[in-house]
């Protein structure tokens, strides 16, 4: 009876446990190691890169971090000041540029990502000393107050014509409704769009 006992009690079902996971943990191990060392390093994202950005015509070369905005590209590396950061989240619509004539904010798009293709910031759309017929007709109509987000509010609105949502001052309103104005100038940008649409669908 005694050895019954003692040889029930020699066998450790916890020890034996332990080590069957032990022994089939060791094979996952070693592939997940001989993996990790075939796998391709990571590119630390704060080296510089090279990209080409197309912007208002010209090819231009920077050296930048490839976490950089279009935003940034345009301001701190290319001294094109004309678009503003307002709330860098992508709500305010200050910010905002044309790319390949569709509107974007700059401030969420990295600047890798619209290389090769049309960047148009405000500092594009005149022509010589001539205004652009939106940028004259928020002048005409006294559209802006502070300043600070009518760049992207006519960038915005070029593209509100050009995508055929400016035929009432319903679909402007609503179509424009990414860009805030916060001196609620916002009658006088209808009127703005209104004056200018027929001139760009004509051109």
């Amino acid at each position: 009876m005694s050895d019954k006992s003692s040889s029930r009690t020699s066998f450790d079902r916890r020890a034996f446990m332990a080590g069957a996971a032990g022994s089939a943990l060791i094979p996952m191990t070693a592939r997940a190691v001989a993996q990790d060392a075939n796998a391709p390093v990571a590119q630390d994202p704060s080296l510089p890169v090279e990209v080409t950005l197309h912007v208002n015509g010209k090819d231009r070369r920077l050296s930048i971090d490839a976490r950089t905005t279009v935003l940034d590209a345009l301001r701190e590396h290319l001294k094109l000041t004309g678009s503003k950061k307002g709330c860098d989240h992508g709500q305010c619509g200050a910010c905002t540029v044309l790319i390949d004539d569709r509107r974007v904010v700059s401030c969420l798009t990295l600047a890798l990502a619209a290389e090769g293709q049309e960047i148009t910031t405000i500092e594009g759309l005149a022509t010589d000393d001539r205004l652009h017929p939106m940028q004259q007709a928020f002048v005409d109509n006294d559209a802006f107050q502070c300043g600070y987000c009518t760049p992207g509010q006519i960038m915005s609105a070029v593209a509100c014509v050009k995508e055929g949502h400016a035929g009432s001052e319903a679909d402007i309103r609503e179509y424009m409704s990414g860009n805030i104005c916060r001196c609620a100038a916002y009658p006088n940008i209808v009127a703005a769009v209104m004056q200018a649409a027929p001139e760009i669908t004509k051109g």
